[in-house]
């Protein structure tokens, strides 16, 4: 359990971002494209592992100091160094091979994997303490997920669909930054002696509402129309419900983290399931 917790396995949600552009293209459900995303899906869920894993490592020290991350494996003594590498180095030869059994290996998409991988390492090593720059790696994650799942089988993504999953992404990494602050202050994290809450509120409600124009121009664009369902529109309300109750969280007793807003509201995972069920009766049943 302790390795699992290491891994951080709750965060491998935000991978279900790699099955969007086949979801949205209509051919989640075709050949061999859902058993190349779930291979897809596994190994970036293990790459992420693998980078929780360094990070760990290397702010065990500091992690101690932390309200929070003081429970972690490491920086609690549940898990010593040598194991946590040794686990690492495991991961790793374990994507390799599964990339390379699925001819994955060698594909396009692949480079976002290695470049999502040198980005978070940049992170973890110094770039979280740039201001903004911080928030730009957080975001770039989402959207190479993204882009990852549309690379790697060769479908091509519409540019408001991009747009929107850019500003949703932008919108959810400055709400943790808001909430670091709020529930910590701005010692928790060095980052954070760069921001304030008033600053990190505007542009992340400004992100939200662009979000919700990006998401209606795809919903009623010509080309999403053709290849889906011209009932799309409708969608756009339970979006922004959805949204309104993310937002109601965040303004809450949260630290921000999206898997955790999400995991520890039942309301919202109804309101996501329904905006689901919706779509895919809308792309692969209407």
């Amino acid at each position: 359990m302790k390795y699992l917790k290491l891994m951080r396995i709750k965060h491998y949600l935000k991978n279900v971002l790699i099955f969007l552009p086949a979801f949205f293209g209509g051919i989640l459900f075709n050949d061999d494209v859902l058993l190349k995303l779930l291979v897809m899906f596994i190994s970036f869920s293990l790459t992420s592992s693998i980078i929780y894993i360094i990070n760990d490592i290397n702010d065990r020290e500091s992690d101690k100091k932390h309200p929070i991350k003081c429970k972690r494996p490491i920086a609690s003594g549940k898990v010593s160094v040598i194991d946590a590498t040794i686990l690492a180095v495991l991961l790793f030869f374990i994507v390799l091979v599964l990339l390379y059994s699925f001819d994955l290996l060698f594909n396009p998409g692949t480079l976002l994997l290695l470049l999502y991988f040198v980005l978070n390492i940049g992170y973890s090593f110094g770039l979280k303490n740039i201001p903004l720059l911080d928030i730009i790696i957080l975001v770039s994650g989402f959207v190479i997920r993204v882009l990852y799942g549309g690379i790697s089988l060769d479908i091509t993504l519409s540019n408001w669909l991009i747009l929107t999953i850019l500003t949703i992404s932008f919108y959810l990494s400055l709400g943790k930054r808001r909430n670091e602050i709020q529930k910590n202050g701005s010692n928790s994290r060095e980052v954070l002696k760069y921001y304030n809450k008033e600053f990190l509120d505007k542009n992340m409600y400004m992100f939200l509402a662009v979000t919700i124009v990006f998401y209606s121009l795809w919903a009623v664009d010509v080309n999403t129309i053709i290849n889906t369902s011209n009932l799309l529109i409708w969608t756009v309300p339970i979006v922004m419900i959805i949204m309104m109750k993310y937002s109601m969280d965040i303004e809450g007793n949260s630290y921000g983290d999206p898997i955790e807003v999400i995991s520890h509201d039942k309301i919202l995972m109804l309101l996501g399931t329904i905006y689901v069920i919706v779509l895919i009766s809308l792309i692969y049943l209407g």
